[in-house]
């Protein structure tokens, strides 16, 4: 449990990367940490599109805010970005019908297979920044995401030509409720 708690808090979002290809049997290691995340029913409701090819990197980052997101250079400089999608009303529905107050859960199942994903990266000497604010339609559009499915997240993943310290955490006091609020 150590090892798994020292992961936890090593892991750090990257977003300067070394000139530095990602080989098949590693991405092949990160892909297999999402095959085998959790998920409502097991429904597996993700897709992963792997993007290497540099134009289309650059079609990514031109969804990013020219302002305001620190990842909009990681997009092109990481050997590889993982572009995280989901199926939607899948996971959280049954018989085609929310089964929640929240609704569709691909988010939360996203959310697993995405923590997967970039633990084992870190295990592996690697960096990963998960990216959320840019236009999750015209990325889509971009990689040809059908209809159906929502691109949730991309994350630029490769080896980390700079690692920051530790943000400062809330004690867990902070946090912590027992019994009740």
């Amino acid at each position: 449990m150590t090892d798994l708690m020292n992961l936890i808090q090593e892991r750090r979002s990257i977003r300067k990367y070394e000139d530095r290809p990602l080989s098949d049997p590693i991405l092949q290691q990160l892909l297999d940490a999402v095959r085998w995340s959790p998920s409502w029913t097991n429904c597996q409701c993700w897709e992963v599109i792997v993007v290497k090819d540099a134009a289309a990197k650059e079609k990514l980052q031109a969804t990013l805010p020219p302002k305001g997101n620190p990842a909009i250079n990681a997009m092109v400089q990481a050997p590889v970005v993982l572009v995280m999608c989901a199926k939607a009303k899948v996971s959280g529905y049954y018989k085609d019908v929310a089964s929640t107050k929240f609704g569709d859960w691909m988010m939360y199942d996203l959310g697993l297979a995405t923590q997967n994903l970039c633990l084992t990266a870190h295990s592996l000497g690697l960096g990963t920044v998960v990216v959320g604010l840019f236009d999750h339609d015209k990325a889509a559009q971009a990689m040809k995401v059908p209809d159906g499915y929502e691109l949730v997240t991309m994350i630029p993943v490769g080896y980390p030509a700079k690692v920051g310290s530790a943000p400062p955490r809330k004690e867990t006091a902070a946090f912590t409720h027992y019994e009740k609020w």
